[in-house]
């Protein structure tokens, strides 16, 4: 009977150290499987639905406002033409976006979060590394948001280093849609805490050359729960998805 317990907890223990932790589960531009990609109704359902981090898109408009937005162009979700970095502010705020809803701001998405889950604010349009900083640094100082919070990430990697330079402290991601191994050393000069790659481009070899680098690996955008399952087997430390319910 003895023998039988010991074994078991050896069994046991050893299982233990092999499990995985489970990934944070980031909603892609809110959860956009179920409300319009970036509006506050989207933000507010991926928040409902329990994740640990969102991950949103900003762009620097022509008034200077930071907007949240994924597309250069509006015309893909709105009912207005042209370049959202063209618009002002008091333009923009008549664009309605499909499903009746407006562009927000990123102060608006920081009042709706309001602390309660990090944010992922990556930097699509060019020159909103300084403008970001500011509204950061404000929401930390005057509206208790923690810096650990925040995380900045970008396909333009000069933006991150724009970033760095206003920053030296932020966490940062670099995002690649190829192989993601390659970024290692962007990474290394941003110190950087993480590495996003397309899920697509990840493999067990590379996860685990990017985890002895120093660095997380959260992922994009995986739908499937069959990637969803393959990215947990091989230890990302994230997953961006438009369906959060499906990561847990």
């Amino acid at each position: 009977m003895l023998k039988r317990i010991t074994l078991a907890f050896i069994c046991f223990t050893l299982a233990s150290c092999h499990m995985k932790e489970e990934p944070l589960v980031i909603g892609h531009r809110g959860a956009m499987g179920h409300e319009t990609e970036n509006t506050i109704p989207s933000i507010q359902k991926a928040m409902d639905l329990g994740v640990d981090m969102i991950e949103i898109d900003v762009f620097k408009i022509k008034s200077g406002e930071i907007v949240v937005f994924h597309d250069d162009k509006l015309d893909r979700l709105t009912n207005a033409p042209g370049d959202i970095e063209d618009y002002y502010i008091v333009d923009l705020m008549q664009v309605i976006v499909d499903g009746g809803h407006k562009i927000p701001m990123l102060q608006d998405v920081l009042k709706t979060i309001d602390n309660k889950v990090a944010l992922n604010i990556e930097l699509k349009g060019a020159g909103t590394a300084d403008r970001v900083n500011h509204i950061m640094n404000y929401y930390i100082e005057n509206k208790n948001w923690s810096p650990d919070n925040f995380i900045i990430s970008s396909f333009n990697w000069d933006e991150l280093k724009e970033m760095r330079k206003h920053n030296p402290n932020v966490a940062i991601a670099v995002l690649t849609e190829e192989d993601p191994v390659e970024a290692i050393p962007e990474a290394k000069e941003l110190n950087a805490v993480a590495i996003n790659p397309y899920f697509k481009k990840l493999d067990e070899q590379k996860a685990d050359e990017i985890h002895d680098a120093g660095f997380k690996i959260y992922t994009w955008t995986v739908n499937e729960p069959a990637d969803i399952e393959a990215m947990k087997n091989i230890g990302v430390d994230g997953i961006i998805t438009n369906f959060p319910e499906r990561v847990n």
